[in-house]
Order: C-alpha cells, then structure tokens, then sequence
C-alpha cells in the first residue's frame, strides 16, 4: 500500500495532483487542506490512502494522518464515498467535524455540497460516540493521557492498515500491544507488526 508521498508537485487541477517520487508520476485526489500545502513546482508531501475497487485503483491524499483516519471513518459508513468524504473533509477541518457529529448537528452537516439530511443524519448515527473532538486536541493542550493513546492508537490502526491489515485486524494488534506494554505510537505499531 501507498500511505505517504513526497515529491515534485508537477500539476495541480481542481480534482487532483501530480506528484512525481523517484521518476514515477503519481495523480492524487485530494482534500482542501492537502491542496493548501502544495505548490506547483514545489516539493509536496501527503499522507495517503489507495482505494482498489472493481472499476480501478484511486489514491486519495490527506495533509494529516488524523484527516486520513476521519476519511476512513467517513467511508466506512454506508453511502458515502470516497469523493464524498474528501468533500466532506474539504468544506470542515477535522476538529469542526468532530464538534459537529459530537453535536449531532446534521444541519450544519447537510451544508456540504453531496450530503443531505439522510445522509449526514446516517453518518452522525453511525459515528456518534466513536470518535471523539478530544481525541484531536493539540500536542500543546492538557489532555489525559487516556485521551491522547486513543489518538494515537487510531493513528497507528491506520498505520497498518495502510499496510494492507483490515481494520478489525489492526485493531485487534493495536490493543495487543497495548496489553504488552507498548507507550510510544512506534512501538505499538512494532509490537502489533510482530503479533501478526
């Protein structure tokens, strides 16, 4: 799997991007807040994610790894896909979305071009409660460490996913190497990498 590029940013159109990593091309569909951070011309990172489906391959980039995991939660809900969920994720920064599901605000929701009232009412009723705004709090703020492993541990279940575990597996491996002992995000993603 893709889960991160740097590279020459070649193009950049409305719909994607064209980085280029060792002579290789690679055209990402990107939100809002990834587009921000690159510039034609300019060396550009993402953090990424690679959609195979019947009808093609896709890579969708992120400027963070909390947007990436917000995107796989997004898409796991039904109705809503890929291209919906970088709309989403373009029109509100992850801590508004966050604030906005916790609120069970689908008004404010359905103000996304793409989602209407069943829509966005399905993914606060999917998502309500299993993710939270303090999960995202600031490296500089006062959050529990309870809060601030959560992060983490989200954090790392992306990580293996994008090294092609499913989620239920990463998971599983992730709170494994929690029980054993593991602190830093690095060394759960390596305790969970040799459980599996």
């Amino acid at each position: 799997m893709i889960g991160y590029l740097k590279g020459k940013v070649l193009d950049l159109t409305l719909e994607s991007a064209l980085i280029e990593v060792n002579g290789v091309g690679y055209e990402v569909s990107c939100t809002g807040a990834a587009f921000a951070r690159l510039a034609r011309g300019g060396v550009g990172e993402v953090y990424t994610y690679l959609q195979m489906k019947e009808d093609g391959v896709s890579l969708y980039g992120f400027a963070d790894l909390k947007e990436k995991a917000l995107f796989l939660k997004l898409t796991s809900v039904q109705g809503v896909g890929a291209k919906l969920a970088l709309a989403i994720l373009s029109s509100m920064r992850p801590e508004e979305l966050y604030d906005v599901i916790a609120a069970a605000d689908a008004k404010r929701l359905s103000t996304v071009k793409g989602v209407g009232r069943k829509t966005a009412d399905r993914i606060i009723l999917e998502l309500h409660g299993k993710i939270s705004a303090t999960a995202i709090l600031s490296d500089s703020s006062a959050a529990p460490a309870a809060v601030k492993a959560s992060s983490e541990d989200e954090d790392a279940v992306a990580a293996l996913m994008n090294l092609g575990f499913s989620r239920q597996e990463s998971a599983r491996a992730v709170e494994r190497a929690r029980k054993e002992g593991a602190r830093s995000i690095e060394e759960v993603i390596s305790a969970a990498l040799r459980g599996m």
